[in-house]
C-alpha cells in the first residue's frame, strides 16, 4: 500500500491530528508543531516574533532532524510564520496547505512561484468573527463611541457626539469572499443597503444574502461616493496594492467610514492620512497597516483618535470555527485520488 507522509509545522489540536490520519490509512501524519520555532525567531521580524511565538519558544530537534522531516514530505500543513526556505529543503514536496487565507503571507517564501502546489483556506476561515469585527467598527463611529473615550477625563462634550442611524445607510463590501459575504450578511441584518465588488462576478449569479448590488472591480469608483461605511476585504494582490489611494479617498462620501480587515498594503497610508487631515472620513478602523509584522503602527494614524487600530485579531473569538482542517481533510482526499484540490493559489493572479 502506498503511504503519504505528511508533515505538519502548525499547532492544531489532537483531535485535529485524528481527522488528518482518518482520511485514509495511507496517511503516515507526522506532528512537528513548534519544531520550526527557533528557525522561524532568528529569520522573521522581531515584531512577528514577539506576536506569534512564545517567549520561552526555541523549537525541538536538530537542524539534521528537522531537515530529514521536511525531505520525507509529500504534503505539508503551515501556518503563519512558517519556514521561508521549504522548497529548498523539501524536495518531495507537492502540496503545501497554509491554514490562514491570506495568500500574500507567502510572498516571503520561496514556495511562491514554485511548482509546489499551494492552497489556502481562503473563504472557509474565521469569516463569521471577521465580520463581526467589521460591524463593531462600523457602530463604534457609527454611534460616536470615539467620543466617548476623549471625553473620559470630563466633561462630556454633548455637541460633538453625532449618532447615526444605520438603517437605509449603504455599506459598500470591496472583496466578496466568505468575509466579504458575512459582513454583508450582518450589515443588511440590520437594514443596511449593502453593494458589494468582486474581481470576476459570474453574469446571472445570485446576489449574496443581504447585498442588493454586485458589481467588478472597475465599479468601485461608481459606488464609492454613495457608500457611507466602505469594508475592505480582498486578496492583496498587485492589482489591489493601494487600491485606495488620493483620488479613491477623493470619491468617497465625504463623512463616511472606512475599515479594513485585509491588509494594509490595499491602502495608501499617506493618502489616508491626508484625507484625515481635510476632514474628509467620519472614522477608519484597521486590523492591518503596512508593515505590521514588522514593526508598529504609524504615529501619524495611531495618534489620530478618529483611527481604530488593532493587532490583527478580528479573526479571533472565544469559538474555533475556522474550517481550514476541514478543507485540509476534504483536498487530502482529492490529492489520494488525483482529483483536482480546492484553492490552489494561481501565481500570476496572487491568490
Amino acid at each position: 500500500m502506498r503511504t503519504i507522509n505528511v508533515l505538519n509545522i502548525q499547532r492544531i489540536s489532537a483531535a485535529d491530528c485524528a481527522r488528518i490520519e482518518a482520511v485514509d490509512p495511507a496517511v503516515r501524519l507526522t506532528d512537528a508543531a513548534g519544531w520550526f520555532d527557533g528557525e522561524i525567531r532568528d529569520t522573521w521580524p522581531a515584531v512577528t516574533a514577539a506576536r506569534y511565538l512564545a517567549p520561552t519558544a526555541a523549537g525541538s530537534g536538530t537542524r539534521a532532524e528537522r531537515d530529514r522531516l521536511l525531505a520525507e514530505a509529500e504534503v505539508i500543513l503551515g501556518g503563519w510564520p512558517f519556514p521561508l526556505d521549504l522548497r529548498a529543503r523539501a524536495p518531495h514536496l507537492k502540496w503545501f496547505h497554509q491554514r490562514p487565507a491570506g495568500a500574500s503571507n507567502l510572498l516571503r517564501s520561496d514556495l511562491w512561484g514554485s511548482d509546489v502546489i499551494v492552497t489556502t483556506s481562503r473563504g472557509v476561515g474565521s469569516t463569521l468573527a471577521m465580520a463581526e469585527y467589521a460591524l463593531a467598527g462600523i457602530l463604534h463611529f457609527a454611534k460616536s463611541l470615539d467620543r466617548a473615550a476623549l471625553d473620559r477625563d470630563g466633561p462630556f462634550n454633548h455637541r460633538a457626539y453625532r449618532p447615526l442611524l444605520l438603517d437605509g445607510k449603504t455599506a459598500c463590501v470591496v472583496g466578496t469572499g466568505g468575509i466579504g459575504r458575512d459582513v454583508g450578511r450582518l450589515c443588511a441584518a440590520i437594514g443596511m443597503r449593502v453593494v458589494g465588488t468582486r474581481r470576476n462576478p459570474q453574469s446571472g449569479e445570485p446576489l449574496p444574502t443581504g447585498f442588493s448590488e454586485m458589481g467588478g472591480s472597475g465599479d468601485l469608483d461608481r459606488l464609492l461616493p454613495d457608500s457611507d461605511f466602505v469594508v475592505i476585504c480582498c486578496q492583496w494582490t498587485p492589482e489591489t496594492n493601494r487600491l485606495f489611494d488620493q483620488t479613491r479617498f477623493a470619491l468617497m462620501k465625504r463623512g463616511s467610514v472606512l475599515v479594513n480587515v485585509a491588509r494594509g498594503e490595499i491602502v495608501d497610508e499617506d493618502a489616508l492620512a491626508e484625507a484625515l487631515e481635510r476632514d474628509h472620513l467620519r472614522g477608519v478602523v484597521l486590523d492591518v497597516y503596512v508593515g505590521e509584522f514588522e514593526h508598529l503602527p504609524p504615529q501619524r494614524l495611531w495618534s489620530d483618535p478618529r483611527v481604530l487600530i488593532t493587532p490583527h485579531v478580528s479573526g479571533a473569538s472565544d469559538e474555533d470555527r475556522h474550517g481550514g482542517i476541514d478543507l485540509f481533510c476534504e483536498n487530502l482526499r482529492a490529492h489520494l485520488a488525483g482529483r483536482p484540490l480546492r484553492n490552489v493559489i494561481n501565481w500570476e493572479r496572487g491568490y
